[in-house]
């Protein structure tokens, strides 16, 4: 409203003062009319920008505190969940220990406190879920908090920071589910951190966002690469990376590693993926 308005008074009086002071019929090197300034009109397009932004900031510090804090939750009406960055994917942490990459589960209706980092060997990422709030940056050795409150659904979540080469493929989902089917989920990722499962999430998420099995892409294809198949090898690489890629799982817990290890144990390389 107030840029449309000021658009609309700005543009009026300039196309006024271009036919009002037109050249007209006078001759190119004829002066035209010498027009003193107003004291009045000065000092009234001085005051009313500044009692508009002054309208404007009064408004936006009386809000800002209900938008950047959160609001009052008992402790069964809220939860905690660490974001954190990677290259090039995003992982989530869950009160109970819980870890999940790609997804964050989510309870409907209760105030998710968020706290963004990126982990201290990485590159500085952001944390933006369009629908649920601003961005926020994940800078390594640095936490910073958010939060959200979001009815059931599907939102989809980016990177808004250039971080890498894949950078704009690192996109995550944030399904908040009730609190019942919530706490089912982290209760059996929990029991089920080193399934095949688990490992074929760590794949999809991580792996695949460089590697085919059958192709080259950003990085060489995996599928007869016997690195997939030694524990050793495969531990060493991620932990430690080489080249040109990143220390992927550089503090991945030993359960993510076994679960990663389980999966990558199951692909023959007989197709692209």
């Amino acid at each position: 409203v107030f840029t449309g308005v000021i658009f609309v008074v700005v543009e009026s009086v300039l196309l006024a003062f271009i036919v009002r002071y037109r050249r007209g019929r006078r001759a190119r090197t004829a002066e035209g009319p010498q027009i003193h300034g107003s004291s009045r009109l000065e000092v009234a397009w001085t005051i009313g920008p500044v009692v508009i932004l002054g309208v404007i900031a009064t408004v936006i510090f009386f809000k800002l505190p209900g938008i950047a804090n959160a609001p009052a939750a008992s402790a069964s009406n809220q939860t905690t969940i660490t974001v954190e960055g990677r290259q090039f994917y995003w992982m989530f942490h869950y009160p109970n220990g819980a870890i999940s990459m790609g997804t964050m589960v989510a309870p409907a209706g209760e105030v998710v406190h968020e706290n963004i980092v990126s982990a201290d060997d990485d590159v500085n990422h952001s944390w933006w879920v369009p629908e649920l709030g601003g961005k926020m940056d994940a800078i390594p050795g640095q936490t910073n908090t958010t939060w959200f409150q979001a009815p059931v659904g599907s939102y989809v979540a980016r990177c808004a920071e250039l971080c890498g080469i894949q950078h704009a493929h690192m996109t995550a989902t944030v399904k908040v589910v009730p609190r019942a089917q919530y706490e089912q989920f982290i209760d059996t990722r929990k029991a089920e951190a080193t399934s095949i499962a688990v490992g074929k999430e760590e794949y999809d998420e991580v792996c695949a966002s460089c590697h085919r099995l059958d192709t080259n892409y950003v990085g060489p294809a995996l599928g007869k690469n016997p690195l997939l198949q030694s524990e050793k090898d495969l531990v060493t690489i991620l932990r430690q990376g080489t080249g040109d890629m990143p220390a992927v799982a550089s503090d991945w817990t030993d359960d993510q590693i076994t679960a990663l290890v389980a999966y990558t144990k199951t692909l023959k390389g007989t197709h692209d993926q």
